[in-house]
């Protein structure tokens, strides 16, 4: 089943992209190429059994299992040895990117309290979009009740752009509603 905003893309978004960046070309548009939702755990270092929750939580999120990340070095003072699992992460790629990037938009982000718009600073230079999520009970498939502590993610969308002007026209027309 095709996504409702991959089809949006298709129709309006590239549209007006080649006539703002007056491409010759159809296929120098940019594009979604994947969304990268990561969920750091120091907690999990004292207690495993958040990784389980956490882990369940992304996975109902994100709509695909989660993979488990683990320390690259040991940090003496955060009582953190190499190989210790303290995170867990999901690609998102194809129509599952489609469709989470059209939750975030239309059901997340207008249940995030005194929401003011997206922060426009969160772009790399190279036409990536990195943000926070506080909380993660805006999502409807989280059951409030069922939560043991209120986490936060990352969320990172890769796209084919090749500046930052390209993607955050890309990202505002698929409707990322970002601060003035």
């Amino acid at each position: 089943m095709a996504s409702r905003l991959k089809a949006y893309y298709e129709k309006s978004v590239v549209p007006a992209l080649m006539e703002r960046f007056k491409y010759k070309n159809r296929m120098q548009v940019p594009g979604l190429k994947k969304i990268i939702l990561n969920m750091g755990l120091g907690e999990a270092i004292q207690n495993p059994k958040v990784l389980e929750n956490a882990q369940e939580e992304i996975g109902l999120i994100a709509g695909q299992k989660p993979v488990l990340r683990k320390a690259r070095k040991s940090i003496a003072s955060f009582k953190l040895r190499e190989g210790m699992t303290i995170g867990c992460k999901v690609t998102l790629r194809r129509e599952n990117m489609y469709h989470f990037l059209d939750k975030l938009i239309n059901v997340a982000l207008p249940r995030v309290r005194d929401f003011r718009g997206i922060n426009p600073r969160g772009f790399d230079g190279r036409g990536n979009f990195s943000m926070g999520i506080k909380e993660q009970i805006i999502f409807p498939e989280i059951d409030y009740d069922k939560i043991d502590k209120i986490r936060g993610m990352n969320v990172t969308v890769v796209t084919s752009a090749r500046t930052d002007e390209e993607a955050r026209e890309l990202l505002g027309n698929l409707g990322l509603p970002f601060r003035k």
